[in-house]
């Protein structure tokens, strides 16, 4: 106890390890100044005590933890700009808002009025340095350009209609990449044991009513009746995959069951959260659900990681790792859960790629791996999913028959997509890729330019030749445009390969091959383009134009 007339004393741990003592109600940047430096005290931008974001005019309560976020941290963006900034009061202003917020007008050093909407809205930004500003207007550019509603509409890919709002219409160059994106999972599939099936889109409002998606979900799914009945598009594909796995009895021998499904699913979002392909109405998922036991999931989550980073390392992605551990308001018996997070950690560590724990933000039902990917321009992306799932295999009373053959056990469902939504991985990659694609996912492959009227039937023979070996090649007969003109064309329009064809190549049954880059490879003869094309996209190669 303390002595009388003694303030009481708490301990602030902060992040480097270091301990302060302090009397209770200072405020953090008080403790800033009088505990470190007035250097450290202006560049902290906010605090967060016991984990949780803290203004620093805020007081310090009771023996806590401290970290001190400075601009350059992901968090402390995200309560200063480069989000719209407001105070509490400023000035004249009076405004109510959650926080927490930049100390003061003080520090802000670069100020932007970006967008106007309306008559009573303006969206401004502010940085704590003038160089920072420059930055992120050069960033917003490059993120204009990249758009992929752009793009998409540039590069003739897919389209929207009002007259089925949130669903795309793929046009054949946009098909042909998300048809591509699928065969490549299909490939994965065939050589890591999964099996692809086909399920229904329509169910009976019974199934989600016992899946519990009725009662959490109903408002975000297409309803209707028929018969008395009520059904629903699903908007998901894992009740589905329990009626599939329900349907006969099961052994353990069968365990792990691997299920993949590129079914259509639509779910109701609000028309005015319709963005592009990155929130749709419409949509597919690479969707899988591995059955399997407690001891099997250590090695299915080793088998999902490392399927997950086969695939963005083809499309040249970096990702970040985190693994969500049990909530405070969780269902299920915590020995299990406890074991299973023991199981995923352990896969983690084998995995060999830097994850970070973050507890207590699994789902109510399960732990989970959360994967986000890094794209060219720095943003991140939530696309694949691998989550532990204990209450569907209870909900729909699952079982397999056990090793000694008497008892019934439960089976584990791990939920796991490694694009997620195919639209939504579309757009990504457009942008990623600023609509210069890989060869192998290029919707335009190869372009034949004619030098002269006389070669044109050979240069028709050249493009039949690739299209007959799967690219997708198209010719220049255009007799309006002169040879630099047409190269000029197929350069802009992203063409992988030029292949220009003249006398001499007809003679010789050659071609003279560039780049969209303007690279010139010289004359090779059609065999051997084919063959060095066919390899590179056999191969998914990022860099096919300078590697050929």
């Amino acid at each position: 106890m303390p002595s009388p007339g003694r303030p009481r004393r708490t301990r602030w741990l902060v992040e480097s390890g270091r301990g302060h003592h302090g009397i209770p109600s200072l405020r953090v940047d008080v403790f800033l100044v009088v505990s470190s430096s007035q250097g450290l005290a202006d560049n902290t931008v906010i605090a967060k005590v016991n984990g949780a974001v803290w203004d620093l005019d805020r007081p310090l309560e009771d023996d806590c933890s401290l970290q001190l976020l400075k601009f350059d941290d992901e968090e402390a963006q995200a309560v200063s700009p480069p989000r719209p900034w407001s105070d509490a009061v400023c000035g004249p202003l009076i405004d109510l808002c959650r926080g927490p917020h930049v100390r003061h007008t003080g520090k802000i050093k670069a100020l932007k009025i970006h967008k106007v909407s309306s008559s009573f809205l303006i969206y401004g930004i502010s940085f704590p340095d003038p160089k920072m500003l420059k930055d992120w207007e050069k960033f917003q550019e490059e993120a204009k350009n990249r758009d992929h509603r752009k793009l998409g509409r540039e590069q003739d890919l897919f389209f929207f209609h009002d007259l089925s709002p949130g669903s795309c219409f793929f046009l054949p160059k946009g098909a042909f990449i998300y048809n591509t994106l699928i065969e490549f999972i299909r490939s994965e599939y065939r050589k890591r044991g999964f099996q692809e099936v086909v399920t229904p889109n329509i169910y009976n409002s019974k199934l989600w009513q016992t899946s519990g998606h009725w009662q959490h979900y109903s408002d975000n799914m297409f309803s209707f009746e028929a018969e008395k009945e009520t059904f629903a598009l699903k908007p998901m594909n894992c009740p589905g995959h329990c009626l599939m796995f329900d349907h006969r009895p099961r052994s353990w021998r069968e365990l792990p069951i691997r299920m993949a499904d590129f079914g259509v699913l639509h779910r109701n979002e609000l028309s005015g959260a319709l963005t592009g392909l990155t929130r749709v109405r419409r949509f597919q998922q690479d969707d899988a659900h591995i059955f399997c036991t407690m001891d099997q999931i250590e090695e299915e989550i080793k088998g999902c990681l490392d399927f997950l980073r086969t695939v963005y390392e083809v499309f040249g992605f970096t990702f970040k790792l985190n693994l969500s551990t049990r909530p405070e308001k969780f269902l299920g018996d915590p020995s299990v859960w406890e074991q299973a997070e023991k199981q995923l950690e352990n896969s983690l560590n084998d995995f060999g790629e830097k994850w970070v724990l973050n507890p207590g933000d699994g789902a109510f039902y399960g732990p989970k791996i959360d994967i986000q990917i890094k794209d060219a321009i720095g943003r991140y992306h939530q696309c694949a999913t691998i989550q532990l799932d204990f209450q569907l295999p209870i909900r729909f009373n699952l079982s397999f028959v056990s090793q000694d053959g008497e008892d019934k056990k439960r089976p584990v469902i791990i939920h796991r997509a490694i694009l997620g939504s195919v639209e939504r991985m579309i757009a990504i990659l457009t942008e990623n890729y600023g609509g210069k694609w890989p060869l192998w996912l290029s919707p335009r492959q190869v372009m034949v330019v004619p030098v002269g009227p006389t070669c044109e039937e050979y240069a028709q023979k050249v493009k039949q030749e690739f299209h007959n070996k799967g690219f997708m090649s198209d010719v220049d007969l255009d007799p309006g445009c002169t040879l630099n003109k047409k190269i000029r064309n197929a350069q802009l329009a992203q063409y992988n390969f030029i292949l220009v064809v003249g006398e001499k190549e007809k003679t010789s049954n050659t071609v003279n091959v560039r780049t969209r880059d303007n690279k010139v490879h010289g004359e090779r003869t059609v065999e051997e383009c084919v063959e060095r094309l066919q390899h590179h996209k056999t191969c998914r190669s990022l860099n096919a134009e300078e590697d050929f």
